[in-house]
């Protein structure tokens, strides 16, 4: 047990410090476009599946509405997206991507692209960290039923 008694050697502390990188690492990529870091998760979600509802896209992106609908109401405000309310159902308000968020979706992603590659990340590794990292949270979730 002495060896979680140290700061070094907590693994929520690695993962805090990536994640804190990784948060530097796409701000500075991203800020060319004016987009934030959860702006870009916005987009990457939508990219995958347009016209959601926004408790879909909350939970997608595993974010509460108070968190998500400033951050929409600020995008729509940049020409990034729409809202829509249903007709149908008045609660229920749909998020669409504008022609910006399509027509910067290649410079974006490959921006992001060189960043990452910059970090000199192998393919492989990459795609060992994901598998790694989605093992891990998953044995964390089930623990926490």
């Amino acid at each position: 047990m002495e060896k979680f008694a140290t700061l070094d050697n907590q693994l929520c502390f690695a993962v805090y410090e990536a994640a804190s990188e990784f948060n530097k690492l796409y701000t500075k990529a991203l800020h060319p476009f004016g987009l934030t870091y959860p702006q870009y998760l916005v987009l990457l979600a939508l990219w995958e599946k347009d016209d959601v509802t926004l408790k879909g896209l909350g939970e997608r992106l595993n974010l509460g509405t108070g968190t998500l609908t400033p951050m929409i109401r600020r995008m729509e405000e940049k020409g990034w997206l729409k809202k829509v309310r249903s007709k149908e159902d008045e609660r229920r308000v749909y998020i669409s991507l504008e022609p910006k968020a399509w027509e910067e979706k290649p410079a974006i992603t490959e921006q992001i692209s060189r960043d990452i590659q910059s970090c000199q990340i192998e393919l492989e590794e990459y795609d060992q960290l994901m598998t790694q990292l989605n093992t891990l949270r998953k044995k964390i979730k089930e623990r926490q039923g």
